[in-house]
């Protein structure tokens, strides 16, 4: 009902909008990351942080920090929020929250699975996963040999379980077939979400339908770089792009059959929104993609807030979030090494 969510919105959503955007005042600004960037030890970041939202986590750390010690507070931050939120959701919006968690759950069971073929110790980890992707079964997922045992004695009780059906095989557990299995499970999970949000209608359909066809897009690309010299045939790569977005159908054709860089260059180039993040980097040049492709989301993410009555609000404020806590890692990495004429390579300022 496109045009009428102010009359009943307020009735479940209200008070949890009210609380996202209060949440959002919180985000740390251009001020805070110039300050931070200018911190000579992790100790003097602590300071900094001590007077923002993240102060409570971590006032009662002992010196010396470690980087880790900062993400992981910082990121219990994220879940505490998730989890207040998720407890006072009402349908739908309950289910729209835990479709932002199934990201998670997909890079968690791809670590547990890649750790385990190169033999690392699991309570290890599990120490590493998300704490957003965490589910009951995920320690047992290290005794799975293939696909087909992975689903059966693990996924099948998850969430996770209707976005295996495209890639049960037969076929043992390697590097390969991992990476194909996460992107897999990423294309149905992406799809499904899409869907969902359709369905909703209204602003939250108009608004998550962008953002998630710029995540589909994102991800073809990175799906065309990352397989350039491998095994992977053109017909398996075109497989793994997701059914929707702005690519799609003639610019994953193209994308299929890209050689180099430059080749994925062109057939972004066509695309007016995407023109000005290939405009930032220079030919044959790929290391800077990913942090102009967070540039763009950032932006995309902010302006989700202009709109009133809608979820699309909860899905930008997580990854706002999540962004922000990459930024502090980035940060404190080129603090602790003392590389500090690199911390400005990697931040994207949200505010």
């Amino acid at each position: 009902m496109y045009g009428f969510e102010a009359m009943t919105f307020n009735i479940h959503g209200g008070y949890l909008e009210a609380i996202v955007r209060g949440h959002r005042a919180g985000l740390l600004t251009t001020a805070d990351y110039n300050n931070l960037c200018q911190c000579e030890s992790l100790d003097d970041i602590k300071m900094h942080l001590s007077a923002t939202e993240y102060g409570p986590y971590l006032q009662n750390e002992p010196s010396p920090l470690h980087t880790t010690t900062i993400v992981e507070k910082c990121t219990l931050k994220l879940v505490d929020d998730y989890k207040h939120m998720l407890c006072q959701a009402t349908e739908p919006l309950s289910t729209f929250l835990e479709y932002i968690t199934y990201g998670h759950m997909i890079d968690n069971v791809v670590l547990i699975v890649t750790g385990t073929l190169h033999e690392r110790d699991v309570q290890e980890l599990l120490e590493k996963c998300h704490p957003l992707g965490m589910f009951d079964s995920i320690a047992t997922l290290a005794v799975a040999q293939n696909m087909r045992e992975l689903y059966r004695l693990v996924l099948v009780d998850t969430p996770l379980a209707p976005y295996f059906s495209e890639c049960i095989t037969s076929e043992d557990l390697d590097d390969m077939n991992i990476e194909i299995m996460r992107n897999t499970l990423y294309k149905a999970y992406l799809e499904d979400f899409y869907k969902f949000c359709q369905k909703l209608g209204g602003t939250t359909a108009e608004i998550m339908s962008d953002l998630l066809a710029f995540e589909a897009d994102r991800r073809a690309v990175n799906i065309t770089i990352n397989s350039i010299g491998t095994e992977l045939t053109r017909d398996d790569r075109r497989k793994l792009y997701s059914n929707f977005g702005l690519l799609y159908p003639y610019g994953h054709e193209e994308l299929a059959v890209c050689e180099d860089i430059d080749q994925v260059r062109a057939v972004m180039e066509k695309y007016p929104p995407y023109q000005s993040i290939f405009a930032k980097l220079s030919y044959g040049e790929s290391q800077m993609l990913d942090k102009a492709f967070y540039e763009e989301e950032v932006k995309r993410l902010c302006l989700a807030f202009e709109q009133q009555f809608h979820y699309a609000v909860f899905f930008a404020y997580m990854r706002l979030r999540e962004q922000e806590i990459r930024n502090l890692m980035w940060i404190s990495e080129c603090v602790a090494q003392n590389q500090k004429s690199r911390v400005h390579d990697s931040v994207v300022f949200i505010f």
